[in-house]
């Protein structure tokens, strides 16, 4: 891995944006990942570039690494799990679909993460990332839906931290993003659904984090909360915050003091002239615990149904991760953060080992981040022709079929079930025997 800080771009060689009106192009419930999007849709990355963001705030789960107890680990895995969320927002561009066989590699100086494309139908993209404190993995199989007014996109696939110092694992599946008004109005976006991180190998906990709707009013937009509990469903940290934002942590009894005190004041007619405000509020607000149709039903939080008040601040709270601003030009370059901006960066004498498959070498995407739309769009059909070429002729040959060069399917051993598992020698810098993709 890189042993020293450098610093990485902070813009674009060109400025850009990405067109959203779809409805020249689509059909209700079309799956997106099924058709040829026009490249006035894309922004200059591929999907897996969007991939390795995972790893912005990577340093979380070195934190969770040094955590002495069960509990802390808990809160700084499930910390990582909402700030790799956050780059999404406002994001209105369509990564670029990876080819068959792509792969992405991004050397920092506290982790390295290998990303390859292991399957076309249905398209599907794994990686493995680690350090010295942690090993992360898994793959997505990412469906995205139109339908009329808002777009759908269904992160499908489990992933992986293990952290072998504590000989712990954790597991979790995505929540789905939703963007609305994507034909008329002002778009907006919100992730929506329960995230369910399971722990294994150590106290067996379990974070159940509930990402809000942001209802007809709009106050719960952004937001998620929930609990870390132990196997005899006791709850043990309240986590809460919002996902473009930050997130916090603290004893459930200071959550459950300060929603007493709200509604106590709500309730007093002799509180201060701004209890009608808070009352307000209170009927405004609907929480309540998130019930997903495809888990227990069982409500985490243990308000029995009831709403309760949102609260944005608990005295005793931590801060377990604060995402990083946008940089000032970011609306003119895609909305990327600045992470974002170095990912197809040609660093200083990278030419010489990089993979000749890495998604910086793609020449419609290079084009795209020039400015030259057409160019771009000339390159992406030429790259998928070449595609459904090397397709038909593999499908012709007597010989074996394609097979991925750094992953194959087996069984993760924590959760049991087939996933795709990194056979490792990609850093040995041996790329020999690899199909000429671009």
């Amino acid at each position: 891995m890189a042993s020293e800080k450098r610093g990485y771009r902070t813009t674009l060689p060109a400025p850009g944006h990405s067109e959203v009106n779809l409805c020249s192009v689509l059909s209700l419930g079309k799956d997106l990942s099924k058709i040829t999007m026009p490249v006035i849709f894309n922004e200059p990355l591929s999907f897996l570039q969007r991939v390795a963001e995972y790893m912005e705030y990577a340093k979380l789960l070195k934190q969770a690494s040094l955590e002495q107890t069960p509990i802390g680990r808990m809160q700084y895995v499930a910390a990582f799990a909402v700030s790799a969320l956050a780059s999404n927002w406002e994001r209105l561009g369509k990564p670029f679909n990876p080819l068959l066989g792509e792969t992405y590699e991004l050397e920092r100086e506290d982790f390295r993460i290998i990303c390859e494309q292991v399957s076309h139908h249905p398209p599907v993209s794994a990686f493995h990332a680690d350090s010295d404190d942690f090993i992360f993995h898994g793959s997505i199989h990412p469906k995205l839906k139109f339908w009329g007014k808002s777009i759908e996109v269904h992160p499908k696939g489990i992933v992986t931290v293990e952290l072998p110092k504590w000989k712990e694992a954790y597991t979790w599946q995505n929540v789905n993003c939703i963007l609305h008004n994507v034909l008329v109005g002002q778009l907006w976006m919100e992730q929506l659904g329960a995230l369910e991180i399971k722990q294994y190998g150590g106290a067996n906990l379990k974070a159940t984090l509930s990402f809000k709707s942001a209802g007809w009013n709009g106050k719960d937009l952004h937001r998620v909360e929930g609990f870390i509990t132990d196997p005899d469903k006791r709850k043990l940290v309240f986590l809460y915050g919002k996902w473009t934002e930050k997130l916090c942590a603290c004893d459930p009894s200071l959550y459950e003091e300060t929603i007493d005190r709200i509604r106590r004041e709500a309730k007093s007619p002799q509180s201060s002239p701004g209890h009608k405000k808070v009352l307000a509020k209170l009927h405004s607000l609907k929480v309540g615990a998130f019930k997903p149709s495809h888990q227990d039903a069982i409500d985490e939080s243990g308000n029995d149904g009831e709403d309760v008040p949102t609260v944005d601040e608990i005295a005793g709270s931590i801060t377990l991760w604060e995402g990083v601003s946008r940089p000032a030009n970011s609306a003119d370059f895609y909305q990327f953060t600045t992470f974002a901006m170095s990912l197809n960066e040609m660093e200083p004498g990278m030419g010489k080992s990089l993979c000749p498959t890495d998604s910086r070498l793609r020449p419609d995407i290079r084009k795209l981040e020039m400015g030259d739309q057409d160019g771009a769009a000339a390159e992406k059909i030429r790259l998928e022709e070449k595609q459904r070429e090397s397709r038909k002729a593999r499908k012709h040959k007597k010989g074996p079929e394609w097979v991925p060069r750094w992953f194959q399917v087996g069984i993760n051993p924590h959760t049991r079930q087939e996933d795709w598992l990194y056979q490792g020698g990609y850093w040995d810098r041996n790329y020999s025997d690899l199909e000429d993709i671009f």
